[in-house]
């Protein structure tokens, strides 16, 4: 039991000394990386990254939705680009279509298996530049820095905050607080709601399904804060 409680302190002080830092920057997009060019290609389009799953260590899959034009479109141009493996149209959803992608992994994939953090879901790209949310520990953030720099010399930090990382609290992303935020002042979680789900995303300029998954993910590091004891979580496993 000493012990434990050693390693417990040891485990706090560590967390004060390195504290989380939430941060969004703008970055643009390799040419190795099909997305950069297909992006500056068609500037006008908004492509996001809604999931992400590893095929084996050096590919991976996405479903990925595109604004702008109807399901299929861009199925042929995207499926040309040497580190696509395959494409697959799956459905027309808000004014565009949702694609599910498998590609060779770009270099970003690697550095986040790296630091062993998940990557920040989801990612938005135009005209070539992906809007990056960062969650991070400050020793990790420095070297997301240095990595970044790397890949795009002239990169931008949009936003930056610091703060302790505290386990009670879900760490929620920019985007997603900034979801949260506009949901909840527009009336979205009142009962009856004020807003639906297809003006909240006309208002935060996503698409329905990626604000969707969002308030899914959000719901759920909130629920996961909420219901952390023990019995808790074996009534909610049971269910």
């Amino acid at each position: 039991m000493r012990s434990r409680l050693r390693a417990l302190r040891r485990r706090a002080a560590k967390d004060e000394g390195d504290p989380v830092v939430l941060a969004s920057a703008r970055i643009r997009v390799p040419d190795q990386v099909w997305v950069g060019p297909f992006t500056r290609r068609h500037p006008q389009l908004r492509v996001e990254y809604l999931s992400f799953t590893e095929l084996d260590p050096d590919h991976s899959v996405s479903d990925l939705w595109i604004g702008g034009r109807p399901a299929g479109v861009w199925a042929r141009e995207i499926a040309e680009f040497p580190d696509i493996l395959r494409v697959e149209t799956i459905a027309e959803v808000g004014g565009g279509g949702l694609y599910r992608i498998a590609y060779r992994n770009p270099p970003v994939v690697y550095f986040y298996r790296k630091l062993g953090i998940p990557l920040p879901l989801p990612i938005w790209m135009q005209a070539g530049s992906a809007a990056w949310e960062i969650v991070a520990r400050s020793s990790d953030y420095r070297r997301a820095l240095e990595f970044m720099g790397k890949v795009d010399p002239a990169f931008r930090i949009i936003s930056i905050r610091r703060g302790p990382l505290q386990g009670h609290i879900p760490a929620l992303s920019v985007a997603q607080q900034r979801i949260l935020s506009e949901a909840m002042a527009a009336g979205y979680f009142d009962v009856p709601r004020r807003i639906g789900l297809d003006e909240l995303a006309r208002r935060l300029r996503r698409s329905r399904s990626s604000v969707s998954s969002a308030i899914a993910a959000i719901e759920e590091k909130l629920l996961d804060s909420a219901f952390s004891g023990t019995a808790f979580r074996a009534a909610r496993a049971s269910t």
